[in-house]
């Protein structure tokens, strides 16, 4: 009996309305893992160099991994991948929930879809089985909407369900894919890909076993999980992302304010969850089988309607169409983030392509007569929000915010482009880099753009108590937030590629297995002997791929760079003499250059890939 995995991916051709189901060896599996690792085999391997993200070529992928589905916290995850239509390079995002498991016991690891349909439609997969369902009667429906009507044609309402909403369908470069309407695959615009192929929902149902090697090993987890970890996770239970944290972040610097223009407001403390939980009548709900229960659910009728089917505001949520657009005012954000649940867009790179807006309002470079009408300046939830309606609807100026900011400030021009804060085309997330400058380094070599997730948070290793989480990795003494020598590129090399590996084996960022769990869970899953050594070149590897993926698309080191804002200090506050000085930042990219093996280009060797056991991903570099 094989352990951990169904050893089998289905490939969906959506052109003729074909299916094929691959089986691969063991060997694959073990170097790839699964999520990130699958989809970047399969990205390099596959795609033909400079398609159009948007164009039936493109390939999108859905992988779930060897911790997928074990009755553990954390695993509740599924992996989405494509070639992004918002930086045109290496697009990937997680996202959690109850569709990954349901995927794998519907007998698949991964799910590539191919080509594109005619005509609009969704896919029925249950236990083995795959039907193409006419999609027509739902294609423009909200993603709420398009859940009843499948659930009543399908008659049941315990399949779950990963679907585009209008912002997918009207090829918003930021569109995300909505698992069960309240988790979002939000970045790099895998709802536009999706969106482009005319499909509109993937639904899954199954009942195959998910076998597991060990199940003693799980169990003792399990044990060790509810006993160690559970009360540090207390607050978690109460407010999920944010709570709690809103004042301190923006008395550190760390919250964003005005487009990372200012420095924190006081009013912070009026969209922190912790505070304004009664107003909202917030409650939490979880991912499967995790006891963490940090998903937010609210509701309320009073100015909005706001419906609790749609979840609740994460931190990223509420930094952005908070603070971020200069808006405190907490049931305006919670309408924002159901609005982008509602039509199936990224909250972050919705948020930062408002506040873009609103800067360039403020400085005159965009008018009424260009916002609509509206007076899109810092503050104004109302302009907020209807131009998060006006994005996913491509209407007026949402049409060209839908690009995101890297290409609205090509277009806007008259030096707009001081204010759109991207790397590689993707905005940045709600952490401050001014702050956390090994985060920044982070944003600008990340494969997907600026991304928080997957980076190191320059604040979990400046003590000497939070640096005991770095000991599996050889990293022993606190290293200060602004530090960018080379202990600190080497924790940031470590951490990163511990974050791939996450994304392969589909572990939920926020439960705090250690590296060396991480190595029980696989093998007690799989019955391998994998070392922790081993693992960890899974995310060495996955970095690898993308890498090349992204120089064979075009990328050169002149994308591994922040916005210029960074490098000025916020306009008062504690950063207000704190910028990110450019010199020792590009002396920092130089050294995780030379400390991934790469060259002073940024272009992983020959031996690098080869001592990887990727060295058929050199020949994508010829010509580089």
């Amino acid at each position: 009996m094989k352990f951990g995995y169904q050893y089998r991916i289905l490939r969906v051709n959506l052109s003729n309305q074909t299916t094929s189901v691959e089986e691969p060896e063991e060997l694959f599996y073990r170097l790839y893992l699964g999520g990130e690792g699958i989809t970047a085999y399969y990205l390099l391997k596959e795609l033909r160099k400079g398609i159009d993200p948007l164009g039936p070529e493109n390939k999108l992928i859905f992988a779930v991994g060897p911790a997928t589905g074990i009755p553990l916290s954390g695993t509740g995850r599924n992996s989405v991948g494509a070639k992004s239509p918002l930086t045109n390079g290496f697009g990937e995002a997680e996202v959690g929930g109850y569709w990954g498991p349901e995927l794998k016991r519907a007998g698949y690891d991964a799910l590539i879809i191919e080509g594109k349909s005619k005509e609009p439609i969704y896919l029925w997969i249950h236990d083995l089985n795959v039907e193409f369902k006419d999609a027509s009667s739902i294609w423009g429906e909200t993603t709420g909407n398009s859940q009843e009507i499948i659930q009543s044609e399908l008659r049941d309402k315990y399949i779950h369900i990963a679907q585009i909403g209008p912002g997918g369908e009207n090829l918003v470069n930021y569109a995300c894919i909505i698992n069960d309407l309240r988790n979002a695959a939000g970045r790099s615009g895998m709802g536009a890909v999706m969106g482009s192929k005319n499909l509109k929902a993937i639904v899954v149902k199954g009942r195959q076993e998910n076998h597991i090697a060990n199940k003693d090993k799980i169990k003792e987890l399990r044990e060790r999980f509810n006993k160690y970890y559970l009360k540090p996770y207390k607050g978690y239970f109460t407010h999920g992302t944010g709570g709690g944290m809103m004042e301190l972040f923006a008395s550190t610097g760390n919250l964003p304010t005005n487009n990372f223009r200012d420095a924190g407001s006081p009013s912070a403390k009026n969209i922190d969850p912790q505070i304004v939980k009664e107003i909202v009548n917030l409650n939490m709900e979880s991912c499967y089988a995790c006891p963490i229960m940090c998903k937010k659910v609210v509701a309320f009728d009073d100015p909005w309607l706001v419906d609790p089917k749609y979840g609740g505001p994460e931190y990223e949520t509420i930094a952005a169409f908070g603070s971020n657009c200069g808006i405190y005012d907490f049931k305006a954000i919670c309408k924002a983030n159901e609005l982008c649940n509602m039509y199936g867009i990224d909250t972050i790179s919705t948020g930062m392509s408002i506040s873009f807006a609103m800067e360039c309002f403020e400085n005159a470079i965009l008018t009424k007569k260009d916002s609509d009408g509206l007076d899109l300046r810092f503050g104004n939830s109302k302009a907020m929000l209807l131009m998060v309606e006006n994005i996913a609807k491509r209407k007026g100026l949402g049409n060209l915010l839908a690009k995101g900011v890297k290409q609205a400030a090509k277009v806007i021009g008259k030096n707009s482009e001081l204010f759109a804060l991207h790397v590689k085309g993707q905005e940045i997330p709600m952490h401050e880099p001014r702050l956390k400058q090994g985060l920044g380094l982070g944003y600008m070599i990340s494969p997907t753009g600026a991304e928080h997730m997957h980076n190191l948070h320059d604040t979990s290793m400046d003590n000497e108590r939070n640096v005991t989480q770095f000991y599996p990795f050889g990293i022993f003494e606190p290293l200060s937030v602004d530090d960018l020598g080379p202990a600190k590129v080497r924790a940031i090399i470590y951490l990163m590629n511990w974050k791939a590996t996450g994304n392969a084996l589909l572990i939920c960022y926020f439960t705090p297995w250690n590296l060396s769990e991480y190595t029980e869970i696989v093998n007690a899953s799989t019955g391998w002997n994998m070392s922790t050594w081993e693992l960890m070149k899974v995310g060495e590897r996955i970095m690898n791929l993308a890498r090349v993926f992204n120089l064979r698309e075009g990328f050169t080191t002149k994308d591994d760079h922040l916005p210029e804002r960074y490098f000025q200090p916020h306009s008062s506050g504690v950063l207000s003499n704190k910028p990110i000085d450019k010199d020792k930042l590009n002396h920092a990219l130089s050294t995780y250059y030379e400390m991934m093996g790469w060259t002073n280009k940024g272009i992983p060797t020959k031996l690098k890939l080869e001592e990887l056991g990727i060295g058929w991903a050199f020949q994508e570099l010829d010509g580089i």
